[in-house]
């Protein structure tokens, strides 16, 4: 099924939400001076749930599997995916996006902070879009930074995968490699702390 079989006349809101998100995350300020400057952002991906994702979703939570069910009973039919640097950066960003007037915060998951049991880390915000070319939709946007998005996207990939060989090690392996690269992402804000003091 495509996503205009799926969405039908809902389709182009879809898109003129998900561009206006995009187009509000590119006002995100660069923060430093001249040469200095630092992006905390360094880049997003964006998606409308594909028809199969969506239906299967629907028919989980036990509701019809169609497109009004798609957008008034499940969040995430809009999603945008912000990468940026460091740690401190995810939080800066989901403060910023709580002060837009255009947006309305629904709810937040701090996954960073505190990681899921396998290991999962990444910034939830679930939105209501208020004004403009998607207001009414609800959308999501995870923010991580780019290691954490690396370990993501392999336990996303074996998630699934309907038959795994040595399933269990290797979700202890992929575990053991999200706590390494939370060390790692630390570390590299510790380094850019201890430089910025020299500016």
């Amino acid at each position: 099924m495509t996503e205009q079989e799926f969405y039908g006349e809902q389709l182009p809101h879809l898109e003129a939400a998900k561009k206006q998100l995009l187009d509000m995350i590119a006002e995100y300020p660069d923060t430093g001076m001249g040469d200095s400057r630092m992006h905390a952002i360094m880049y997003c991906t964006s998606r409308i749930k594909s028809p199969d994702s969506m239906i299967a979703k629907l028919k989980k939570h036990g509701v019809p599997a169609d497109c009004h069910s798609a957008l008034t009973m499940v969040n995430d039919a809009v999603g945008v995916r912000i990468i940026c640097s460091f740690f401190d950066d995810v939080y800066r960003i989901a403060d910023w996006l709580g002060a837009r007037d255009e947006i309305s915060i629904r709810e937040t998951k701090d996954y960073v902070s505190y990681p899921k049991a396998n290991g999962y880390r990444s910034y939830h915000i679930i939105l209501d879009i208020t004004d403009g070319p998607g207001a009414g939709l609800t959308c999501e946007i995870q923010i991580r930074t780019i290691d954490i998005d690396f370990c993501a996207s392999l336990e996303h990939q074996m998630k699934y995968k309907h038959e795994i060989r040595h399933e269990a090690l290797i979700r202890d392996e992929l575990k053991r490699c999200a706590d390494e690269i939370a060390s790692i992402d630390l570390s590299m804000q510790t380094i850019r702390d201890l430089l910025a003091e020299d500016f």
